[in-house]
């Protein structure tokens, strides 16, 4: 009996454990796959990571000074931050207020407010509607012979601009310059850049040019450009300003290394440059008896006999019919009903009180109200006053005009391009708008290298404008 319970127990016992045995077995299958579900969900979130593309990285533009690399006569970056070489004008302005005379407004080297492009400093107008003057002297005068003239130099209208120039003008060579004393009365030989009041978009070429008779300068303005300049005064951008004179007397004026105006000196200049050969004589006089006249009234002609000047133009239409129910008895208008004389009218005063006209409710259905009239239509046997036709006049000479004489200060200048040297650099401006940030001055004869400079300097900075452009959130 003993037996019997102990193999029963032994075999309860090994059941139970090949049950157990087995639960684990399941649980570590269960595990097996949910570690392999994870896994393979850690590898698909990994293989989505790789394949969404990463933003690429925004270029960097790193600043270095741009240095010449050729013949030149001027070249100024800023970038040693200092006005070293420049001087600021202690004159005062002729012919205006004492309190506004005088050139104080403030210059400063520094980076523009917004700069994408750190360590590039420029020279900076900081001062509102105040005069401003500031000159350098070149490395040696610049004569116009052979070879041509490129100025270049960069603006940037940091706060845009209301009404005031960023014009440079090239100051002539003469025994008696004196930075110190540079007014806008101060000869220059050339005057170039951008001006802007209301919305009037400038870009002046002006030179002085010298009647090789008289020795008397006078203004000579380039043609205004085809080009709509708007754009380069008000998207706060750099831009660079660049003038061409060629020996041939051909110019060519470019903002960012594209050509906005050109021409001739000889041909494309107000006033020209040279005054006509001939002029009209002011001692001329027209003849009493000369006829202008092309057209005169036929004296032979004869007013016809049926002529009636006294029909009249309009007369009334006889075969007019008056409408069915037209209300002749009834006005067009009358007095309404609902009106009040008000409390406070004085007839003393004010006079008899009369209501206000309105239309009359009866004719509103009506054709019309009131006593009937004939309209009026044109009068076929109209034909007005009589006049003699006109015919060509026989003794038309012509529009008198004097006659013409040598002009007595006829000159010819076939080379205006061989201005008056110069030999500095400077700005004299006014404006109603500061922070007007410029940069980079270069005066040459070699396009070549001027392309170069503008290239290290302006194209630096056009490069991190772009750059700061491409990695802008969108």
């Amino acid at each position: 009996m003993r037996l019997c319970v102990a193999l029963l127990s032994l075999s309860l016992c090994l059941g139970l454990m090949g049950h157990v045995r087995a639960q684990e077995e399941a649980d570590d299958m269960e595990m097996d796959v949910e570690d392999a579900i994870d896994d393979m969900q850690e590898e698909d979130v990994e293989e989505e990571e790789q394949q969404v593309p990463a933003s690429p990285p925004v270029p960097t533009v790193t600043y270095k000074a741009p240095e010449p690399m050729g013949e030149h006569y001027f070249a100024e970056s800023f970038d040693k931050g200092t006005l070293h070489g420049w001087v600021l004008s202690q004159a005062k302005k002729d012919g205006i207020d004492e309190d506004i005379a005088k050139y104080d407004g403030k210059w400063e080297v520094e980076e523009m407010k917004d700069t994408k492009l750190p360590g590039d400093k420029g020279l900076v107008l900081k001062s509102k509607a105040k005069h401003h003057a500031i000159s350098a002297l070149l490395l040696r005068p610049f004569t116009f012979d052979t070879k041509p003239l490129i100025v270049q130099y960069e603006v940037n209208f940091q706060t845009g601009i209301d009404c005031g120039g960023a014009y440079v003008k090239l100051l002539s060579q003469t025994p008696d310059l004196d930075l110190e004393e540079f007014v806008d009365k101060t000869p220059y030989t050339i005057m170039f850049g951008p001006d802007k009041c209301g919305e009037d978009y400038k870009l002046h070429f002006i030179f002085r040019h010298k009647n090789p008779k008289t020795g008397e300068f006078e203004e000579k303005h380039a043609k205004k450009p085809d080009a709509d300049l708007r754009t380069y005064y008000t998207d706060k951008k750099t831009h660079l300003y660049t003038l061409v004179l060629n020996p041939d007397n051909s110019f060519e004026i470019l903002i960012d290394q594209t050509v906005v105006n050109s021409g001739s000196l000889l041909n494309d200049m107000t006033p020209p440059i040279n005054p006509p050969a001939e002029i009209e004589d002011p001692d001329d006089h027209k003849p009493e008896d000369w006829d202008e006249r092309p057209k005169i009234q036929d004296p032979d002609a004869v007013k016809p006999e049926d002529w009636d000047e006294d029909a009249p133009a309009k007369i009334p239409d006889e075969d007019a019919v008056k409408p069915d129910g037209w209300l002749d008895d009834e006005p067009e208008y009358i007095s309404d009903p609902d009106a009040l004389k008000p409390e406070d009218w004085d007839e003393d005063m004010d006079g008899e009180w009369e209501a206000p006209q309105i239309p009359n409710p009866a004719c509103e259905t009506a054709p019309g109200c009131g006593p009937w009239q004939r309209p009026v239509i044109d009068n076929p046997n109209y034909k007005g006053k009589w006049k003699p036709p006109m015919i060509d006049n026989p003794n038309y000479q012509g529009v008198w005009k004097p006659r013409k004489i040598p002009n007595p200060d006829f000159f010819e200048d076939l080379h205006p391009f061989r201005m008056t040297p110069f030999s500095a650099v400077g700005l004299e401006l006014w404006s109603m708008s500061s922070d007007i940030f410029f940069d980079n001055f270069f005066v040459t004869s070699d396009r070549t290298v001027a392309e170069r400079w503008a290239a290290d300097g302006w194209g630096l900075k056009k490069a991190a404008e772009g750059a700061a452009e491409s990695g802008a959130p969108q």
